[in-house]
């Protein structure tokens, strides 16, 4: 869990690395530039670390529900060997999703200006700069795209409802209690990204505006992989006796 868990954490310091400075930077500065090769570089970089985000909450989901139903196989279906090869499984997914979406985004010819109204370079901002029909392919791309991260949220979902049928045949009160106590966690994580995300991709056009997609997009992708490691850590007792007493 805690090799999984560095993984998660360099993933969200990633992502709030690729936008915050640059967005500090103009803030200080009063400005609103970034070069077009400063532009694609953002769009790889989250893009990449959004994918392996993902990635890897699908892969701790597997763990959890290893750990809970099925305890005495743990040490042969997540030996260091497996977990090795899970965790450059989600790194080389969320390589090749940033690479193609990058190659095919800048791909496009940017004929409706160069103002994004964004704080970051985000795919669908720049995809409305783009009068080409060519266009289409980045929008099959992210189509296929949420299919796949579709296909894991329903492992997810299936995951956790084998653990929970698990937890509660559990005779005693102090084991459901350890069980659901290792899952919340991961399960708090996973809600604040994908409401946050989804949200912030599928919401209807009638209640979008510049100020709601901003702050969607702060939401996404600088708020919740910041708060990542502080509802990971509520579970480390002498930082709930802290927060007490602070």
């Amino acid at each position: 869990m805690f090799f999984f868990l560095l993984n998660l954490a360099l993933s969200d310091m990633g992502m709030i690395c690729t936008t915050v400075p640059k967005a500090m930077h103009n803030s200080l500065w009063d400005t609103r530039n970034i070069s077009y090769s400063g532009c694609a570089a953002q769009v790889f970089f989250f893009a990449f670390f959004i994918a392996s985000e993902f990635a890897f909450l699908t892969v701790m989901c597997y763990d959890r529900y290893v750990s809970i139903c099925k305890p005495l196989h743990y040490g042969t279906l997540l030996g260091s060997k497996a977990c090795a090869h899970m965790a450059a499984a989600a790194w080389t997914s969320g390589f090749l999703n940033a690479l193609l979406h990058t190659a095919n985004t800048f791909s496009l010819p940017l004929c409706h200006g160069n103002a994004l109204g964004q704080f970051f370079c985000e795919i669908p901002k720049i995809l409305k700069l783009s009068c080409s029909h060519s266009k289409l392919r980045e929008v099959w791309l992210l189509a296929v795209t949420f299919c796949l991260a579709f296909g894991c949220f329903v492992f997810i979902v299936f995951s956790y409802v084998q653990i929970f049928r698990a937890v509660l045949r559990i005779p005693s009160e102090q084991g459901r209690h350890k069980a659901f106590s290792t899952c919340l966690p991961h399960l708090a994580v996973l809600s604040l990204f994908l409401c946050t995300d989804t949200f912030a991709h599928l919401k209807p056009s009638s209640i979008s505006s510049p100020s709601l997609d901003l702050a969607l997009s702060v939401l996404y992708s600088v708020v919740s992989p910041a708060l990542n490691p502080l509802i990971y850590s509520l579970r480390n007792q002498q930082l709930k006796e802290s927060l007490r007493k602070a």
